[in-house]
């Protein structure tokens, strides 16, 4: 799965869902690195601002927990938000 160019939805929303996808599917799992910042912009072909505004709204959302020098990791089931 990638983002849709064509799409109206912004880029980084594609790209924050398609993340969290994979996390609730288990492709990602709690305490695990999530993908550099390059290795998502070359899978998905999006801008470096595209990926790190993405990254952003799973952080403020509790998805994910970045560690300045290490890398940002899958946050504790716990910290999910709630489905809606």
């Amino acid at each position: 799965m990638t983002v849709d160019q064509l799409d109206s939805t912004p880029l980084w929303e594609q790209l924050a869902e398609i993340l969290r996808q994979r996390i609730r599917a288990g492709d990602l799992e709690p305490r695990q690195v999530l993908p550099s910042e390059s290795q998502l912009q070359q899978e998905h072909g999006v801008a470096r601002g595209t990926v790190r505004r993405a990254m952003r709204a799973l952080g403020e959302q509790g998805w994910t927990v970045t560690i300045q020098g290490r890398g940002t990791f899958v946050a504790e089931r716990e910290n999910w938000p709630a489905e809606s």
